[in-house]
């Protein structure tokens, strides 16, 4: 089978995005909010959120999949015994003895919301990298790993898989990791075409993990979309005060910002269309609900600023914060997830990635507690709202320009059309940058 040669969409990660062309009509077919723009708006869900204590609990009855296009179910396993995808969670995942089954519940939602396509995320930072460099490095242990996903996708319901493996050639990998990620992508690629299944990937931005990881041209060539993971660019590991993922900086040296990390990517050949914070705090203190050393959701610290925290906003990162006594918390609220959306419609980049929905302002406590009215999400909210709206200054712009040059500038035919996505991390979210030569 001829593989396609079709370069991958590059996704960024900022609050948290991915197959879309800039054709508007695209997601005609969905509900509303995320559906009515023709970009992506990918939607990570942690599934341990389910396990965080009173407001901060999150299951799939508190989501609003109209905010989304594509859901990404974070995480399955990697069996390094047999070289299989497995379950991390079966109580939560399976069916079996009595289980939850939220699998195949995630994937259901589609029959309700026709719109949605649900991958399943393997991977992610606790699975780290050496089972996966083991596996990557041997064609038939590849091949059995890539048969156990087609199995799996198929018995669950899934319409693809995105794969985390943090990092190729780092934390226990091997240099080789960089050329058998490739492979392994490839082979994955022509399993999937026979069933017309997304391959997506989450990729690691800093400048040092791309260039010892990645073979980004190759890599866009069999991926659909690239999830570019643009956030804890900075964090408590810093021993000082920093926005976690600042959009820019005033420093020409300074290659952790999500403006940097997007356009090295798309030197190092990536597709413009196929590119998607995490709060932090130098001191470390945990939020309630996540309970982590250094890390709050949104949900948490838009309470917690609530009650006599002073809040500013950094006009060289393009992010805000809050200081009280000698506590300071950098994080990403509805302004600087609008700089970043925008930032991303601007490039023409396909659409925005979130990590994690479940640490939005999902009951909407903070709209309640301020009188600002009852809708949840409002980091979701923006990301849409901001996307319809840069949207729409771009066609004025053009209309203008039309009427000033008195004649209309030639548009590439959709032969040989350049398509990209972008997604964009902020306060769990991600960007996602896509581009394709269709």
């Amino acid at each position: 089978m001829e593989v396609r040669k079709t370069p991958a969409f590059f996704i960024l990660l900022l609050l948290p995005l991915i197959s879309i062309t800039t054709d508007v009509d695209a997601f005609r077919g969905g509900v509303g909010g995320a559906t009515v723009h023709g970009r992506l708006v990918v939607c990570y869900v942690s599934t341990w959120s389910v396990y965080r204590v009173g407001r901060g609990s999150w299951s799939l009855d508190n989501l609003d999949p109209t905010l989304c296009t594509h859901l990404v179910y974070a995480f399955a396993g990697l069996d390094n015994r047999t070289n299989t995808i497995r379950s991390l969670d079966e109580y939560h995942d399976l069916e079996d003895n009595y289980g939850k089954g939220n699998y195949k519940k995630m994937t259901a939602l589609k029959n309700r919301y026709p719109h949605l396509k649900v991958s399943l995320a393997i991977g992610g930072w606790n699975e780290g990298s050496t089972n996966y460099s083991i596996m990557a490095s041997n064609p038939a242990s590849r091949q059995t790993f890539i048969s156990s996903v087609s199995n799996f996708i198929r018995k669950y319901g899934f319409d693809g898989l995105d794969l985390d493996w943090e990092y190729p050639a780092k934390r226990g990998g091997a240099p080789g990791d960089k050329e058998n990620f490739v492979h392994l992508v490839k082979e994955l690629r022509e399993e999937f075409d026979k069933h017309g299944w997304l391959l997506t990937a989450a990729l690691g931005v800093g400048q040092d993990t791309v260039d010892a990881a990645y073979n980004i041209p190759a890599l866009s060539r069999y991926l659909d979309y690239i999830h570019a993971m643009c956030y804890d660019l900075h964090g408590s590991w810093d021993k000082r005060v920093g926005a976690n993922a600042p959009l820019k900086s005033t420093q020409p040296d300074d290659t952790l910002t999500v403006e940097y990390a997007i356009k090295y990517l798309l030197k190092q050949g990536a597709p413009a269309r196929k590119l998607v914070n995490v709060p932090a705090s130098p001191k470390g203190f945990p939020g309630p609900y996540t309970k982590e050393d250094g890390f709050m959701g949104y949900n948490e610290i838009c309470v917690n600023i609530s009650n006599g925290w002073k809040t500013f906003w950094d006009d060289n990162s393009m992010t805000p914060y809050a200081v009280q006594g000698n506590k300071v918390i950098t994080y990403d609220d509805e302004r600087s997830i609008a700089e970043k959306v925008n930032f991303a419609i601007k490039l023409d980049l396909a659409g925005t990635m979130v990590w994690s929905v479940d640490t939005d302002d999902f009951h909407g406590d903070c709209i309640n507690n301020s009188g600002g009215g009852s809708s949840n999400y409002p980091l979701m909210r923006t990301i849409s709202r901001t996307i319809t709206e840069t949207l729409k200054e771009k066609q004025e712009e053009e209309e203008v320009d039309k009427k000033q040059t008195g004649h209309t500038t030639e548009q590439p035919s959709a032969a040989c059309r350049h398509e990209a996505m972008l997604a964009v991390l902020v306060t769990p979210f991600a960007v996602i940058l896509r581009m394709a030569t269709v």
